[in-house]
């Protein structure tokens, strides 16, 4: 008989501003500025879902046996019509999951679900994308988590 040891599902941790100021500076740094210049446009920097969609999100995954969310690095297609502005910029998919104790260890299975007759993944998307969308502001002029000069070699310098 195997005996398989379930583990914690905790595995993230509380952060602090100067470490939130300093992951999201390297990305600026290392991944936007290439992302803005193959889209000609700027990509996005955030995606913001209210406090009440994502407890009903967290709500409906429960419901459904869920005890996780992945979230998912993706890209709008260039011809997204459902939100036009959207078209080629990142975004994030969150994605309930169950976790599978397995011989090999733990792994965390998106969770699909009956709907509508159907099988489909459990998922959310369409946030607020800032670019486009920034709440007034844009993400150069935002003081909530700092500016970023990044050098552009022959190109210049951008300010995000």
């Amino acid at each position: 008989m195997i005996t398989i040891e379930k583990k914690p599902l905790k595995v993230g941790k509380y952060v602090n501003t100067e470490y939130v100021n300093e992951v999201i500076r390297t990305y600026k740094k290392e991944r936007w500025v290439h992302n803005s210049e193959r889209l000609g446009k700027e990509d996005s920097l955030s995606v913001w879902f209210s406090a009440e969609e994502l407890e009903e999100f967290l709500a409906t995954c429960r419901e459904h046996g869920a005890d996780g969310v992945k979230f998912y690095f993706a890209a709008y297609p260039e011809n997204f019509k459902h939100k036009p502005e959207y078209a080629g910029r990142q975004t994030i998919v969150l994605v309930a999951t169950k976790q599978k104790e397995t011989e090999n260890g733990s792994v965390n299975k998106d969770l699909y679900i009956t709907k509508d007759g159907s099988q489909t993944i459990l998922g959310l998307n369409l946030g607020i994308l800032c670019p486009p969308f920034c709440g007034g502001f844009t993400p150069t002029a935002s003081k909530d988590l700092g500016i970023t000069i990044v050098d552009r070699g022959e190109k210049g310098v951008s300010v995000v």
